[in-house]
């Protein structure tokens, strides 16, 4: 059993219809047909939506998106259509709400890895392969790999995990046109981001991304290259052969696996509320992250 531990009533407002809550996003469709996304504070830890919010972690996300859509906005379109607040949306909206254009998603999540690490590091151990695709000898964790790697995954409900697929059965899915298309986005964009983020002293070590179609352009939608979607390491503490420190929820992982906690994830028991250290800590990462990638300070 997972999903979330207290699921937020969403909020009503006039002219839009509230068509789905995710773990960090609200989906709304306005009175035009197009959809507006607002991120919460919300942060999700093994398979759990936990009780406790990080404060400035949606408005973190969406403007690091929006500068990252402005960084690849000549690789690939983005379903951004505006930053302005629908009439009668609460102020608290402000910095994480998004107008964007309603478009045929594809079922796909598109994952970009340049190093070994996490569930493709566990394959590597078993097989020596990553979502089928043969890996040299001698990688460990953390390893650069020869040359990023396209590794999608099914895109799981709430509460559940993301399964890793092999590219042919993406192709069976969606066609092997869509399949194409989508596996060079992915890398073209992952290689402009990795460049970006190495110039600022992080390392980008793996990314997913969705895609949707706007009539037949393929078009890069949801959050890019954020600490949820991505692991961002800082490039002078990498050492392959270890677990990397991490831009991300990592404390949040910590304390909740920790005797501390008292929590145990092999239970059905939803996780207990963070600590307020452990809150001030993984916003201090999200907020880090911004400022060193955008190089522009958080206020």
């Amino acid at each position: 059993m997972s999903g979330f531990v207290e699921k937020p009533e969403p909020i009503q407002v006039p002219g839009l219809v509230h068509l789905h809550t995710g773990k960090v996003r609200e989906l709304y469709r306005n009175e035009a047909g197009d959809l507006v996304m607002v991120a919460s504070d919300r942060i999700s830890a093994y398979d759990w939506v936990l009780p406790t919010e990080i404060p400035d972690k949606g408005r973190v996300l969406t403007q690091l998106s929006l500068w990252w859509f402005e960084q690849l906005a000549d690789l690939a379109p983005n379903h951004v259509l505006s930053t302005e607040l629908p009439p009668g949306a609460p102020a608290d909206w402000e910095g994480r709400a998004l107008v964007c254009k309603s478009l045929r998603m594809v079922p796909v999540e598109c994952v970009a890895r340049g190093y070994l690490t996490g569930s493709g590091l566990a394959e590597y151990d078993e097989s020596r392969t990553v979502c089928g695709l043969a890996l040299p000898e001698g990688l460990v964790d953390g390893s650069e790999l020869p040359a990023p790697i396209f590794t999608p995954a099914t895109k799981a409900e709430v509460g559940e995990h993301d399964e890793n697929v092999s590219y042919e059965e993406v192709a069976r899915q969606v066609g092997a046109d869509t399949a194409a298309a989508l596996r060079q986005a992915t890398l073209a964009v992952y290689s402009r981001a990795r460049d970006i983020a190495r110039e600022r002293g992080i390392v980008l070590a793996d990314t997913k991304f969705e895609f949707g179609f706007d009539g037949d352009d393929l078009v890069l939608a949801d959050e890019v290259l954020t600490p949820d979607s991505s692991r961002f390491w800082p490039a002078d503490q990498w050492q392959p052969g270890r677990a990397q420190p991490s831009y991300d929820k990592q404390f949040v992982r910590d304390w909740l696996t920790s005797a501390e906690s008292g929590w145990d994830r092999r239970s059905e028991q939803p996780p207990p509320p963070l600590p307020q250290q452990v809150v001030d800590a993984t916003r201090a990462k999200y907020v880090e992250a911004y400022e060193l990638l955008t190089g522009q300070s958080w206020s």
